[in-house]
């Protein structure tokens, strides 16, 4: 491409033959001028192209991407790029690197000044906004030719690929968290657990008000002081995730930014899940439902801090589709890959006109497990609900929310008294809302 100077060269020999022209000089000289100018200009270009190319395929920059192993969605990284220049000549240009159209990358190009021998680190922040496997292609530099008159567009670098997941740096701080008296800060309750545990844990010192039937009588007469026998609730449990991946889970009405849509809030509210209860010793598990069958995920459920990430590996990259979810299916096929007994969560965001297909899918799923439904609630019908009566149309708009709304809660009022447990929240607090549910329901021994 022809460089800043060589444009203004071009500029300034089209002004000297204006001026020419204006002081009367012959056509013929006028013509021989522009010429003889236009064949030193192509020498020197052809000499500046193959000169530039010659040193390039010799001596290239070498690109190096310093990439953290994963990205979470809106969390700004700082990424590196080191340059290396081996060649003899001095190189500057701009580098711009050609990653997912996904990526935000506001500080693209990158200036860069390279002396022969001389290596420099690029930085600029990059915020991923969807998830699933990206892919950065080798980085497009524009290059000075040694005259200075042509920019050279090349290609530096290599091919990378990382995972977008959900934003885990948000789930990093669950473990403090956990701690004693901090999840009630975000608004998860702590409630007190009727009755006693049931699994044994370890066999501690008689201490004032333990129970008398607790006394290990055999660890007392070897040790020669009161041992009572210490339980803990009992771990031996699973959590089973059914995630609607379907055309409703596509809805975004908050307008929050990135990560904002309803199927990313659920998402987070899983993972958030998931953590606790695996912080309480019990296996999570996943399935998703509402995509084509080569789709599906399936997550077997497992113990373990670390099955947090390997079930974030899972449903990392999973996006609704515009396809219709068969509840029927989803509580079939549960069911029948999963026998034991557990906590079934169904997050999804169902309608009046889904109640008889629902109500069928729940009886299914209630057959084997303890089952509660998360149900997402659209913030824009509230606000629809809440405008101003001032005209015509908004009265109606007014009337015809209050109406969706009403047949919405007939709808789960049917469904709880069936005997599940309901969640009706919006997609912002559905994670806070499912921790308090199955916090209450570890307490109360139901699970």
């Amino acid at each position: 491409m022809p460089s800043r100077a060589l444009t203004l060269i071009l500029i300034g020999i089209g002004a000297v033959l204006t001026v020419l022209s204006c002081l009367d000089t012959p056509p013929q000289t006028l013509l021989q001028a522009a010429a003889g100018s236009g064949a030193v200009l192509a020498a020197l270009l052809v000499i500046d192209g193959h000169l530039s190319l010659s040193g390039w395929k010799r001596a290239p920059l070498m690109l190096q991407r310093h990439l953290p192993r994963a990205f979470a969605v809106g969390a700004a990284v700082t990424v590196g790029l080191s340059l290396e220049n081996r060649g003899t000549r001095r190189h500057t240009g701009r580098l711009f690197d050609m990653a997912d159209a996904s990526m935000d990358m506001p500080g693209m190009p990158l200036n860069f000044a390279l002396e022969a021998g001389q290596r420099q680190t690029l930085q600029f922040k990059i915020t991923p906004t969807l998830r699933g496997l990206k892919c950065f292609e080798p980085a497009q530099i524009r290059l000075r030719s040694n005259f200075g008159l042509l920019d050279l567009n090349l290609q530096v670098g290599g091919s990378d690929s990382r995972r977008v997941f959900p934003n885990f740096e948000l789930h990093a701080t669950f473990d403090w968290l956990t701690g004693k008296h901090r999840l009630a800060e975000i608004g998860i309750k702590s409630i007190r657990r009727r009755g006693s545990a049931t699994d044994f844990d370890q066999l501690v010192d008689y201490q004032a008000g333990d129970a008398i039937r607790h006394i290990d009588w055999k660890a007392t007469l070897k040790h020669q002081r009161p041992i009572v026998r210490k339980f803990q609730d009992e771990r031996d449990q699973s959590v089973m995730f059914l995630l609607d991946c379907g055309r409703r889970m596509r809805a975004d009405d908050t307008q929050l930014g990135v990560g904002s849509t309803h199927f990313d809030q659920a998402l987070n509210a899983l993972m958030l899940l998931a953590f606790v209860a695996l912080a309480k010793g019990d296996a999570v598990g996943a399935m998703t439902f509402g995509t084509p069958d080569h789709m599906e995920r399936r997550f077997a459920p497992r113990k373990g801090r670390r099955s947090l990430n390997a079930l974030m590996a899972e449903l990392g990259d999973v996006e609704p589709t515009p396809t219709f979810s068969d509840y029927t299916r989803a509580a079939a096929d549960s069911i029948r890959r999963h026998r034991k007994r557990g906590l079934l969560v169904l997050i999804t965001n169902c309608r009046d006109e889904d109640a008889t297909e629902l109500s069928v899918a729940l009886g299914l799923l209630r057959s084997r497990h303890l089952v509660v439904l998360a149900n997402l609630r659209e913030n824009i019908v509230g606000q629809i609900a809440e405008q101003p009566l001032v005209t015509e149309q908004s009265g109606l708009e007014v009337a015809a929310a209050l109406a969706y709304e009403q047949r919405r809660r007939d709808m789960l009022r049917r469904l709880a008294m069936g005997g599940v447990m309901m969640i009706d929240c919006e997609p912002t607090q559905l994670g806070i809302e499912l921790v308090n549910r199955y916090t209450a329901l570890k307490r109360s021994g139901a699970i």
